[in-house]
C-alpha cells in the first residue's frame, strides 16, 4: 500500500511541476520548416481559459495592459504593452483572426510592428499562430501554441529567437497570474 501512494505521489507531484512551467516544444516539421512551439497547462477548467484569450478584460490581466478583441473570423487582437499609448499607436500588436473553433483553437495572423526589420516585414506573408485548448481535466487546461511561416535569413532568424523569448515569458506571465 505504502509503494502504490509513493507512486500516486510522484505521478501528482510530477503533473503539478509540469503544470507549473513553460514547455518549448519547437521542431523542424517535415517540410524543413521551423515550428516554433510552447505548451502550459493552467490550473482552470478550460471555459476559464478560453475567456483569458477571448475577453478584454482577461487579456488586460496577463498581455498587456492596452488589448481589445474583436472574436470573429476577420476580427483581430490588438494590445500594447506601454499603457500610455493607444490601440492605433504604430507600437501596437495587430493580430488578425483567421478562425477559431470556440474552447478549441484560435488561429492569428502575426502581423510585424515597426520594431521588426523592412526586410522581414516585407517578406511576411505566411506567419501564424495556433492556439489550440486542450481540456486535462475539470480543473486543469493545456495550451499549446505553435508559429509557423518563418522566412529565411539573418534578420528571419533573430525574428524567431525574438519570439521565442517573447512567447516564452508571455506564456510564463499568463502561468503567474494562475499558480
Amino acid at each position: 500500500m505504502e509503494k502504490y501512494i509513493a507512486i500516486v505521489f510522484f505521478f501528482v507531484l510530477s503533473f503539478y511541476l509540469q503544470a507549473q512551467t513553460v514547455e518549448n516544444t519547437s521542431y523542424m516539421n517535415q517540410s524543413g520548416e521551423k515550428v516554433l512551439r510552447i505548451a502550459i497547462i493552467l490550473p482552470i477548467d478550460l471555459t476559464s481559459t478560453w475567456q483569458l484569450f477571448t475577453t478584454d478584460d482577461k487579456l488586460k490581466k496577463w498581455i498587456a495592459p492596452v488589448a481589445h478583441i474583436e472574436l470573429k473570423s476577420g476580427g483581430s487582437i490588438v494590445t500594447n504593452y506601454d499603457s500610455t499609448k493607444t490601440l492605433l499607436d504604430s507600437s501596437s500588436i495587430h493580430l488578425p483572426i483567421i478562425g477559431y473553433i470556440e474552447k478549441e483553437l484560435l488561429v492569428l495572423k502575426v502581423l510585424l510592428n515597426n520594431h521588426f526589420p523592412e526586410g522581414v516585414r516585407n517578406t511576411d506573408q505566411n506567419l501564424q499562430e495556433f492556439i489550440q485548448f486542450i481540456k486535462v481535466d475539470d480543473n486543469h487546461t493545456k495550451i499549446v501554441s505553435s508559429m509557423i511561416g518563418w522566412g529565411e535569413g539573418s534578420d528571419w532568424d533573430k525574428t524567431y529567437n525574438f519570439f521565442v523569448k517573447g512567447n516564452e515569458w508571455t506564456y510564463q506571465e499568463l502561468l503567474k497570474n494562475y499558480k
